[in-house]
């Protein structure tokens, strides 16, 4: 994504960690992360109405990727290489085949408040697979990480959980095939640049989904019910073409810390949407079980996002942090 808005260069960033350094696209690739994405799981779970979850997921990214490479054709991007859709293929398969597939098939019996907090463990996983690359953590942020751990297996230890085991299972595999595919995203895998890329990655990982839906015998009810169509649509436009968008724009430009942001956000969205829209059912033991899980995200977003983004060079997809 080397056409997009760059970072302040060391030498006119500020020498103090400051949060008006951010550029304008950041903030608002943050705004889509945080609030979009946050909406999402309780769309997620209305989709399901009328679209099982590897169809809901695969039709709705492959959709969204044929739309964006289409225009941007349009304005004249060249395809991308062979090696391009090759690491489209790869990061498509691990963040939308297994991260978003998994996170439907979870909320086909686990309210979408409960699957988006359980997600709250990924910068834990990614500041894990990180050490692979010799980024090890600050002392705060390996406290935040075992204050993580402490929130995500109480978190289990919750009614929701409990009950369905399948839930937790593909819930579990969606957070790591997420984590895996964002670090590879930033380290060993560049995309094509700019909307391209995010383009390809899209289309890759819907068919991913479909060959998943197909080999589950999944099948369409039709007609769809209308508000399974229009959150579909909802999923398509702002779930997809702006808020992975603006993921991608993240994981590109910014550190792994700021790009995570979204988890301790999106659950507080998700589960007060879900209780007051859904009716979705919270126990006071699992609200404390998120509190524990918010406050290690809080931690560790303190440490080095903001001054690391006022300070860091602008890079390419597969260039660390």
């Amino acid at each position: 994504m080397q056409d997009m808005t760059t970072l302040a260069s060391p030498a006119n960033a500020s020498p103090g960690p400051t949060r008006s350094a951010l550029p304008p696209l950041l903030w608002l690739c943050l705004a889509a992360t945080w609030v979009v994405w946050g909406s999402t799981y309780l769309a997620i779970k209305y989709a399901l109405i009328s679209f099982a979850p590897f169809l809901q997921m695969g039709s709705r990214f492959l959709f969204a990727g044929v739309l964006l490479a289409a225009w941007m054709r349009w304005r004249g991007t060249a395809w991308p290489s062979l090696v391009q859709w090759r690491n489209a293929l790869v990061g498509g398969a691990l963040m939308l085949g297994g991260g978003m597939g998994g996170t439907a098939h979870a909320e086909l019996s686990i309210g979408s408040g409960l699957v988006v907090a359980f997600i709250a463990v990924v910068p834990l996983l990614i500041a894990l697979l990180n050490l692979i690359w010799g980024v090890r953590p600050t002392r705060l942020e390996a406290t935040g990480i075992a204050l993580g751990l402490v929130g995500v297996l109480m978190l289990t230890q919750g009614s929701g959980f409990q009950s369905s085991p399948a839930g937790l299972a593909a819930i579990a595999i969606a957070c790591v095939c997420w984590s895996m595919g964002s670090v590879l995203s930033q380290r060993s895998l560049p995309l094509a640049p700019g909307a391209m890329g995010v383009a390809s990655e899209m289309i890759c990982g819907g068919v991913v989904l479909l060959v998943l839906s197909a080999i589950s015998g999944e099948s369409l009810v039709w007609p769809p019910q209308p508000e399974a169509v229009a959150v579909w649509l909802y999923l398509v436009v702002f779930g997809s073409l702006i808020a992975f968008n603006a993921y991608m724009v993240l994981l590109a430009k910014a550190p792994a810390a700021l790009a995570a942001s979204y988890t301790f956000v999106n659950p507080v969205i998700a589960m007060l949407l879900g209780v007051w829209i859904a009716n979705e059912t919270v126990t006071r033991f699992e609200w404390y079980a998120v509190g524990v899980v918010l406050l290690r995200s809080l931690a560790g977003a303190r440490t080095r996002a903001w001054r690391r983004a006022a300070t860091c060079r602008p890079r390419s997809r597969g260039s660390a942090p």
